[in-house]
């Protein structure tokens, strides 16, 4: 899979548990151009960045050193001596990225443009089985790395995304309310000592946001939401091109915000919170109280799944349709808000239930409609996201070459020489 380039961002706060030393200094600014222009000569870094030629060229002299750039040949005069060209090396390191998600756990190995070159799934107990889950996280990272092209010693980083909020001051904690059978740990440090990386850890929505900055539907907007709708719902926002955590990081719990407050008991204690109503578990078991009333259903008891739910949205099944229609309704409640609230100019659906497309686009933007002030919706796009099941990953690898790139010390070969 091969995900589109973009211009490098503000800094997105990186929360390493091996943080690594300074390197020279404006080698940040210097290599972010480069990266973001893919190919540009010193003199045109001199003139975007106002500096010197001569600091330019210690600059680059130490980037190319380090093999992330590369002289690429002659470039276009502008009336004196014809430039060289350099060129950033996108395959100059491998980044992992996991996705951490409530029942299944995602590796992909990008390199240093979002490109994935391998990947893995499982399906896993995640939520509680955190022993059995950090070692399958090892397995599968393990096998990405054994078949990478690259040299080990170039592995950048280790991004993963978790399902559960990430506190910016301790990453290494997790939520017991959340993920009880963790313990308040995530115990992730074992990655750094098994792979002898910087490890990156954030909720997986907000690692959702990042990729569809980068690489997807978000490109090109500097304030929108990423609404991950799957086991849990949860939702990232960038707000002035950053991604906005919250005091605590707890911001984006958009699952938890009550549609009925005299619904079904949710698991953070209140009732008839977001996720009872379009959360997996709250759509099959909607599903299977609605089977005795579609007898033409393809949907069978023995075997409904939101997978099932969903394939069968896509073949029109008419029980398929009205839980995805249910679940648009309510969606549409929490999303009015977050627009009347927060008027982001766009609301990007992800998650396994964002698959069934206009079926659910539709009746959620007709929900939406009715519930908003006209000038807040006529400047928001309500869409899916372009990444596909690996998106998530793939935004905790970008988490890391974003760390990288606004901290170059990161870059393997770059920390040797720092």
């Amino acid at each position: 899979m091969t995900l589109s380039d973009t211009a490098v961002g503000d800094t997105v706060e990186a929360h390493a548990l091996l943080p690594p030393p300074r390197p020279s200094p404006l080698a940040d600014e210097v290599l972010r151009l480069i990266w973001s222009e893919r190919t540009i000569s010193r003199a045109e870094i001199a003139r975007r960045l106002e500096l010197s030629r001569s600091t330019v060229s210690e600059l680059v002299a130490f980037l190319i050193a380090a093999e992330l750039v590369s002289e690429a040949g002659i470039g276009a005069s502008r009336g004196g001596r014809r430039p060289i060209n350099l060129e950033f090396q996108d395959d100059a390191c491998g980044i992992v990225g996991v996705d951490m998600g409530a029942k299944h756990v995602t590796v992909v190995l990008t390199n240093l443009r979002g490109v994935v070159i391998t990947s893995e799934y499982r399906e896993w107990l995640v939520r509680t089985d955190p022993e059995g889950t950090r070692a399958l996280v090892i397995e599968l990272v393990s096998k990405c790395v054994a078949r990478w092209p690259g040299a080990p010693d170039r592995l950048l980083g280790i991004g993963v995304a978790v399902p559960t909020p990430v506190d910016p001051r301790h990453p290494e904690r997790f939520s017991t309310l959340v993920l009880p059978a963790w313990g308040g740990r995530s115990g992730l440090d074992v990655l750094s000592a098994r792979f002898g990386v910087p490890v990156l850890i954030d909720n997986d929505a907000n690692m959702g946001a990042l990729a569809e900055q980068w690489w997807g539907a978000g490109r090109g907007y500097p304030d929108f939401a990423y609404i991950k709708v799957a086991t849990g719902v949860g939702s990232g926002h960038v707000i002035d091109g950053k991604i906005r955590r919250g005091a605590t990081g707890v911001a984006g719990e958009i699952g938890h915000v009550a549609i009925d407050p005299r619904g079904a008991p949710c698991s953070c204690g209140n009732r008839g919170c977001l996720v009872t109503f379009v959360g997996a578990n709250a759509l099959v078991e909607r599903a299977r109280v609605l089977l005795a009333e579609f007898p033409d259903t393809t949907l069978r008891d023995d075997a409904l799944t939101i997978e099932a739910i969903e394939a069968a949205a896509l073949a029109d099944d008419p029980l398929a349709v009205q839980v995805v229609y249910e679940a648009a309704e309510y969606l549409g409640i929490a999303i009015a808000s977050l627009l009347n609230i927060m008027n982001p100019a766009a609301v990007i659906l992800g998650g396994g239930l964002s698959k069934v497309g206009n079926r659910l686009l539709a009746p959620l933007r007709e929900v939406v409609l009715r519930r908003t002030f006209v000038s807040a919706v006529a400047a928001s796009e309500i869409r899916h996201s372009e990444l596909g099941p690996l998106g998530v990953a793939v935004g905790a690898a970008t988490l890391v070459l974003e760390a990288a790139l606004n901290d170059p010390s990161l870059f393997p070969t770059i920390g040797a020489r720092a």
